[in-house]
């Protein structure tokens, strides 16, 4: 199919609708839209942007090609990888119609063992940047190790983004994106009346570097990091839990609403991937196992959420679960506060790797958190298309339906400004001018479990 007829077109600039058009492709670019030649009586299907994840880590399975699968399968055409490796700077993956857009990878995540002291961290910044990474990824790091990461980094001309730094001013942080809210406290610790205590109480003991190099320590810090990454909260303490405590109690609004001004004001992004921190604080939760997406994971995948959840359980009580959850709560109020400032925005899950996350489906998921936070159906569309487009300078190809833009897009049976539950309305996924019809997105959810 090189069209689409009779559809409505949605601009998530404004939510404004333009009903009975036709959308010609050609080349795997939008080549003309018009008013239909022939208007249909049947029911409107609805065009916007192919979804964007714009926190995701497919490309870090040895076979990532049933996951990319099947977030096309969830309408997902483009994603930010983020945890690269010197191989996947050498060779990006090819462009395939069959597979979301690959738009922007780092290099190895900075963490003490390639970037443990201010000279070891600066001259990886300068690898990564030479090899053509497109941003920098920080994972673990001292105040003082960022502030020689970002120095090299703006020399370089390569934006800094990921987990600010424990113990850090976060107005200091000239990150383009925040990760996760933090993670951990993170945010949180800003909006609080005693922020300057939680900042030393969450600094913890100074990260050291080896004291000697370590032969392939980028693959020492990428197997780390995954068993870390299924559930990171597995490594809270009671110390930590106690500052979360206090962090909750002396959370302040105005504080809150003053960080978020300051965010917009210097363009600074948030990711909040709201379904990977709850998976994490309320990861033994009962409704992630009940949850019918779980079928379009691996049973490998299944076995080791599972057990994951039972760890948590076992580890922490029910008055430490409980400070989780309304950690969690004001997290979610948090990114409402972030949204009411003008502070930007932008949607991610970090599938793969972490638990209870399924490619493509987490998106979904992070849309109704999002809902739940109260942004509008049209702001969480926009997380997930035309803002993409702008933090990632891609406006002239991506993140509107306009002619000479890059043909991905999807087809929805329900208006998605209406709301938020329209955007899983998924009737159909067109990937470079490739249409793909619910018949053919079923094989593609399949294939994942396939793989198995």
């Amino acid at each position: 199919m090189d069209h689409l007829a009779d559809v409505a077109v949605v601009d998530p600039r404004d939510g404004s609708i333009t009903p009975h058009q036709d959308i010609h492709f050609s080349a795997g670019r939008i080549a003309s839209i018009g008013s239909t030649a022939s208007p249909g009586g049947g029911r409107t299907r609805f065009v916007v942007p192919g979804f964007v994840d714009m926190h995701a880590h497919p490309l870090n399975l040895a076979d990532p090609t049933p996951a990319l699968r099947l977030m096309l399968s969830f309408g997902i055409t483009g994603y930010r990888q983020m945890s690269g490796t010197p191989a996947l700077l050498r060779n990006r993956p090819a462009a395939d119609s069959r597979s979301p857009r690959l738009l922007a990878t780092p290099g190895s995540v900075l963490t003490p063992i390639n970037a443990g002291t201010p000279a070891q961290a600066a001259a990886e910044v300068r690898r990564q940047a030479a090899a053509g990474a497109d941003f920098i990824k920080v994972a673990v790091a001292t105040p003082v190790v960022y502030a020689a990461i970002q120095a090299e980094a703006d020399r370089a001309g390569l934006p800094v983004v990921g987990h600010l730094p424990t113990g850090i001013d976060v107005r200091k942080a000239r990150y383009r994106s925040i990760e996760h809210l933090g993670p951990g406290l993170g945010l949180l610790a800003g909006c609080s009346d005693h922020e300057d205590h939680l900042r030393t109480a969450i600094a913890g003991a100074p990260l050291k570097a080896p004291p000697f190099p370590i032969p392939f320590a980028g693959r020492i810090a990428e197997i780390l990091i995954r068993r870390i990454v299924l559930n990171p909260a597995q490594l809270t303490t009671p110390a930590m839990l106690d500052s979360t405590r206090e962090a909750i109690d002396t959370f302040t609004e105005d504080k809150a609403r003053a960080l978020a001004r300051h965010f917009a004001a210097s363009e600074t992004w948030n990711c909040p991937t709201l379904i990977r921190v709850k998976a994490q604080q309320l990861c033994a939760d009962p409704v992630f196992p009940s949850d019918p997406d779980l079928r379009y994971a691996t049973a490998k995948e299944r076995k080791a959420w599972t057990a994951a959840a039972k760890a948590f359980r076992r580890k922490f009580d029910e008055s430490q679960r409980a400070v989780f959850a309304e950690q969690f709560a004001l997290q979610q109020r948090m990114v409402k506060i972030l949204d009411e400032e003008g502070a930007p925005l932008l949607a991610g899950t970090d599938a793969v790797g972490a638990a209870w996350v399924v490619p493509g489906a987490s998106l979904h998921d992070e849309f109704d958190l999002l809902s739940e936070a109260g942004l509008t159906p049209l702001r969480i569309l926009q997380t997930a298309t035309v803002d993409p487009a702008r933090f990632l300078h891609r406006e002239d190809v991506s993140g509107t339906v306009d002619p000479g833009k890059e043909a991905d897009l999807v087809l929805l049976s329900a208006d998605p400004t209406a709301a938020a539950t329209n955007l899983h309305q998924l009737i159909g996924v067109i990937r470079a001018g490739r249409h793909y019809s619910t018949d053919d997105l079923n094989p593609l959810r399949n294939s994942n479990t396939a793989a198995a």
